[in-house]
């Protein structure tokens, strides 16, 4: 049996992993992975170099294909949907589009690099027994984004819902041990985004923000059939043109994304 976590690098999965290094949540992860959709902003690259530096197990880096943002820009090219849930306008009537992101960039990339570090070989059936316990860093605020592997030789476990801790447990924990607060890890241009979390993109990312605006342009113009927009923000609004406001009431919609990958 091998242990390996799910290494996000935003607030749940890094305190997963500093615990683990300090000894508070056992047995100690013989693997990190953190698949990278190669569309994260700045403040998740910093903080998978640090952890990469501080954590006493290797911390592997994985992608499928040239990543999520390459494959988006073929899709525009090509006038066709891409696998992501942007904010749909038809006509006055509105939708999400269906969400394969996660999966596709999150969840099987990970897969394969497990199946590679049990040391199978590609197309060879995996054991029969559970021979992998994947660690996810998902938070007691959030426990209806658990979900059981798929594979019969892995196990999905939640080491911060069995010690019953909360997103605010995890920046308490961060705190406490001298460590930055990481932020929420997401795309840039994740239409599950909150106002506060755009503006802070905004605000502290200067270079992922203009690239959101101009994925946000980019999906309206390459793809318009049928009569549909596509958006980044929810209100079916130009990102550019939004009032961002950090106080208005909304639906965490991360808490909606029940693969579990994302936001961690």
């Amino acid at each position: 049996m091998i242990n390996i976590l799910s290494l996000g690098a935003g607030v749940q999965s890094t305190t997963m992993a500093l615990m683990a290094a300090h000894g508070e949540l056992t047995p100690m992860p013989d693997h990190a992975i953190f698949a990278d959709t190669g569309a994260e902003p700045k403040h998740v690259y910093e903080q998978l170099d640090l952890l990469g530096e501080t954590l006493p197990f290797p911390v592997h880096r994985v992608m499928h294909k040239d990543g999520l943002e390459s494959a988006l820009s073929t899709s525009i090219k090509n006038e066709t949907f891409a696998p992501v849930p942007f904010f749909a306008d038809n006509g006055g009537s509105g939708t999400i589009l269906r969400r394969q992101c996660t999966r596709e960039y999150k969840i099987q990339p990970i897969e394969r690099k497990a199946r590679e570090l049990l040391g199978l070989k590609k197309g060879q059936r995996g054991p029969t027994e559970i021979a992998v316990s994947m660690w996810i860093g998902i938070s007691a605020d959030e426990a209806q984004r658990m979900k059981p592997s798929r594979l019969g030789w892995m196990q999905n476990c939640w080491p911060l819902i069995d010690k019953g801790m909360h997103r605010h447990h995890c920046l308490a924990w961060m705190r406490q041990h001298g460590f930055k607060e990481p932020k929420r890890s997401a795309c840039y241009f994740c239409p599950f985004s909150s106002d506060r979390q755009w503006l802070d993109l905004k605000n502290n990312d200067g270079d992922a923000w203009q690239k959101a605006l101009t994925m946000d342009k980019r999906i309206r113009d390459g793809v318009r059939k049928a009569g549909i927009e596509l958006y980044l923000h929810r209100s079916r609004t130009p990102l550019a043109d939004v009032d961002l406001d950090p106080d208005r009431n909304q639906v965490d919609m991360f808490g909606n994304e029940c693969e579990g990958m994302c936001g961690v």
